[in-house]
Order: C-alpha cells, then structure tokens, then sequence
C-alpha cells in the first residue's frame, strides 16, 4: 500500500485516503488514468491537468469495475463490455466470427451477425463498442465545454454568464467522469487476457507449447503480481510518443486490440517460465509496458476527442462550435432552450 500511494499519488501532489488495492481493477486502472492524464499537452484545458482532475480520473477509472452487482439486466448489458474474445487468427470467438478488421458499424449490427453465425453475444464481448462510444461521448462533452467556456467570456448579462459559468462547471466534472469510464474501457484492452478465448488459462484448445490451464492465471497476474510491480514511473517511461495523425477512433480501437493479441502468447511463455512470480524483472516489464500502453492510448483518445470537438455543433436549433468560439454566433437557445 505505502509503495502505491508513493508513486501513483504523491507523485501528482494529491493527499487521497489509503485504500486496499488488489487488482488491475484498481492499481493497473488507477495508474492507467494517472499517466495518461500527466501526459495531456498544454494546449487542452488546464482544468484537466489540475492535480485533482489528475487524481480524480485514477479514482473514475475504476468506475465500470463498482458497477458490477446491480442486478439484470443492467450488470449483463455492462460486464460484457470488458472484453473481446478473439481467436488467434483475430476472429471474434473462432472461425465463424466475424474478423475484429471487419466489425460492423453498429453494435447491434455486431450482436445480429454473431448471433446469426451461432455464437453468443455476451460470451464473445464487446470491448471494442465500448471503447468507440466513449470516445464519441467524451467529443460531445468537450463540444459543449468549448461553447460554455468561449459564452462565459463574451457575456455581458450577467445573469447569463453565471448560467455559463455554473454549466462549466457541471460539464467539468462530467468529462472527468467520462474521461474515467472510457479509460477504464483502453485500460481493459492493454489487458491480453480481455482480447483473448484464452482469457483464464489457455483453455480446451490445441496447445503444443504446453501452456498452463490453471484457473487462477488471469486473476493472479492481474491482482498480486501487478500490485506488487506496477510502478507510475516505469509506466511513464515506457509510454509510446503520441500518434494523433488521421485518428479514426474505429481504425484505432483495432489496432490497438490487435496489438494486444499479439502480447497473449508472450505472456502464456513468459508464465510458462516462471516471469510472474514474486517480483521477477521480466514480469514487472511486461506489466508495465502494457499499461503503458493503455495510458499512451488513453492519452491520444482523450487529444483526439478534443480536436474533433472544435468542427461539432451542439443544441437545438444547432450552433457550430467554431463559430460560437469565433463569436459569430449566440447559443443560448441553443444551450438553455425555448420551453
């Protein structure tokens, strides 16, 4: 616990109470959010670099993971989105799945041809939704922020600009709130065990390199041996520089899946030799280039929503936001409505 709170808050200069963190659902996901939040450029808002806002999306993070227990049908329609089984090849589930290159548009697209082939949605997952609908909520969220943030300063009715300013507000703590949910959904897909059929052990398939089948493989590299290695430094520094060129959050969502599915090998023969044991150096790198890999990825969802925000347009009847921030255009119908 002493070493978490060291290098994961202290680092940020945040005082947070002392919690038990046992697994990647709380120490992998908490350090995912931290780096990605730390590594966010100047020019997005400052409210996002705060040291709170820092702190706050480690916490939020791990958000998906509290929902669970609440009963059907809400924790069937949430747990799925966790994870995506793929076979070795890439397929969703094996052969008669679709390619994860060839996802449809829509989830329930998605769900239908799965569905069609014989296979069971919520066996299969649907991580890669997940993911693409945070990514196009957190746009929405700093669309309307831009046109709060750029009325607030040009109004001259004062009671308007305090409406502007109170909404700022409320749409600050949504994005962090947001920002922690889609984060949790990267973070689960620098997780190889969460794009894998062999998600707990390799599983009833041909397995010539005599990898293990026990039970426990997911949970004990995920919990024990990634609270014990997991260093905020170490993942920092192995965070792959930012890639925001023609960012298309469908083509990047499985990419980065598919890189994924290449690490579940390597881990099954790194296991195989004894790398996740105690605090073994081999172990620990793999641990923390993977979460490296999910906060450099949180990181660029989070740079990319952002600039696509800037060409969106919000409210009824619609404003562009590039010309409420260019002051062409008044949106406080648009924002506050008519009724």
């Amino acid at each position: 616990m002493k070493r978490f709170v060291i290098a994961a808050l202290a680092l940020v200069a945040v005082a947070a109470p002392a919690v038990t963190v046992t697994a990647w659902g709380n120490t992998g996901h908490r350090l995912i959010g931290v780096a990605a939040m730390r590594a966010l450029p100047d020019d997005l808002p400052a409210f996002l670099r705060t040291p709170g806002a820092i702190a706050d999306v480690g916490e939020l993070a791990r958000e998906p993971d509290r929902w669970k227990g609440a009963g059907q049908p809400h924790d069937r329609e949430r747990d799925t989105a966790h994870f995506v089984d793929l076979d070795d090849q890439g397929h969703v589930f094996d052969q008669r799945g679709m390619s994860i290159d060839d996802l449809p548009r829509l989830k329930s697209e998605y769900d239908a041809a799965l569905t069609k082939a014989g296979l069971d949605v919520n066996d299969a997952g649907y991580l890669p939704y997940a993911m693409i609908d945070g990514w196009q909520q957190l746009g929405r969220d700093f669309a309307y922020w831009r046109v709060l943030n750029a009325a607030e300063k040009r109004e001259t009715n004062m009671e308007r600009q305090a409406w502007y300013r109170a909404d700022r507000l409320r749409r600050e703590a949504l994005i962090l709130r947001d920002i922690g949910v889609m984060g949790h959904y990267v973070g689960d897909g620098s997780q190889p065990h969460h794009t894998s059929i062999h998600y707990n052990g390799w599983g009833d398939f041909a397995n010539p390199e005599g990898f293990t089948n026990s039970r426990q493989t997911h949970a004990l590299f995920e919990g024990e041996f990634t609270n014990r290695v997991a260093r905020l430094d170490a993942i920092e520094a192995a965070m792959p520089a930012a890639n925001l060129e023609g960012f298309d959050p469908k083509a990047r969502t499985v990419a980065y899946l598919k890189t994924t599915l290449g690490t579940v090998i390597p881990f099954y023969r790194l296991e195989k030799a004894g790398g996740f044991r105690d605090a073994d150096p081999r172990g620990a790198a793999f641990v923390n280039e993977r979460l490296a890999a999910g906060a450099a990825e949180l990181r660029d969802f989070i740079v990319s929503a952002w600039t696509a925000s800037s060409s969106a347009s919000i409210g009824w009847p619609a404003v562009k936001v590039a010309e409420v921030e260019a002051g062409t255009a008044d949106p406080w119908i648009a924002m506050v409505g008519e009724d």
